[in-house]
């Protein structure tokens, strides 16, 4: 389950970011999901440091780069990821023209919803539901599927539609950085051209300030007419070590701060904060079971272990969504 770069998603949008955005602006408090509190205090120390013309720590406007994982981060990635379970519908979808698959693994794990042997089909067994599900079609196919599912998938917990799970504390520290002259940017495990048909929309984030795990593509002009085709063949992994990586090649800047929520971020809070000049690093820290889940080092799904022993040394901030989060999801 390693393979977070397999399924990472997408999120909220009901509200409408535009809309949303021009009301937590207007508020006095630019944070009034966040509790008062060190970690509330951090992010505004930190943006008013950098911003403050003639101060020590001022950086330019087109130096301001905040970066932000995706699932666990700026929404729920519990019980899975929401690729994972986009792959897993679309395992079903596919299946009345598959009938071999209802005694063949993994599909018949999927269509059965049996996790422990999906689980015992490992990352192989992944790979194989990766490639029926997410290749073999063009970039424009691939995109319309993902929009068709991501408008009427429920989650299943919540019974909400993905786009309603959104956090919206992250979703306004994100308003407070933009008004503030940064450019955000998500750096996901997830899958690039899964995420970017709906980030703009639910983020105010375009698809050129989106960094994610890919798949190769190639070009063939197919009936005459110029086509990308998405191949089963893995490209990129934007996760842990890659995720630094992966901003050098799309941002080409290192960022002043870095969110995230699990050990798969952990190395770009270190790349972050390894800068000079004012910088600030945080993990979400899940552990709200009543309002949305409890979970860190013992998960399948956005394990937080390493990042929870060494941030004090490193001096990231840990957020509590239980103690820092006045509301979780957007009424």
């Amino acid at each position: 389950m390693k393979v977070k770069f397999l399924f990472g998603a997408m999120v909220s949008g009901l509200l409408g970011a535009s809309v949303w955005i021009s009301g937590a602006l207007a508020q006095t408090d630019p944070l009034p999901s966040w509790n008062d509190g060190a970690n509330k205090q951090a992010i505004v120390e930190f943006v008013e440091a950098v911003t403050s013309e003639g101060g020590a720590d001022f950086v330019a406007p087109g130096e301001r780069i905040a970066t932000f994982d995706n699932d666990g981060t700026l929404w729920v990635e519990h019980p899975m990821y929401t690729q994972l379970a986009f792959a897993f519908d679309r395992v079903k979808a596919l299946a009345p023209d598959h009938p071999e698959w209802k005694t063949t693994q993994p599909y018949q794990a999927v269509l059965e919803n049996d996790m422990e042997a999906l689980g015992k089909a490992g990352e192989k067994g992944l790979m194989e539901i990766l490639a029926v599900t997410h290749a073999s079609m063009s970039t424009a196919e691939f995109e319309k599927t993902v929009t068709d599912w991501i408008a009427t998938a429920r989650h299943p917990k919540f019974d909400k539609p993905y786009t309603e799970l959104v956090y919206q504390p992250m979703l306004e520290l994100l308003a407070y950085l933009r008004a503030n002259d940064f450019k955000t940017f998500i750096v996901s495990g997830g899958g690039i051209e899964f995420m970017r048909p709906w980030t703009e929309s639910v983020y105010g984030i375009p698809t050129e300030q989106v960094v994610g795990s890919s798949i190769v593509t190639e070009y063939k002009v197919v009936d005459g007419v110029p086509t990308l085709m998405r191949t089963p063949k893995i490209a990129f992994v934007d996760d842990k070590a890659g995720k630094p990586v992966g901003i050098l090649t799309h941002i080409g800047k290192r960022p002043l701060a870095a969110f995230g929520n699990s050990d798969g971020d952990y190395q770009m809070l270190q790349y972050t904060t390894a800068g000079s000049g004012k910088r600030l690093g945080m993990f979400v820290h899940h552990d709200d079971a009543d309002r949305e889940y409890a979970y860190d080092r013992d998960t399948h799904f956005g394990s937080l272990n390493k990042g929870l022993d060494d941030a004090p040394k490193e001096g990231w901030h840990i957020i509590s969504m239980k103690d820092d989060w006045k509301q979780i999801f957007p009424e």
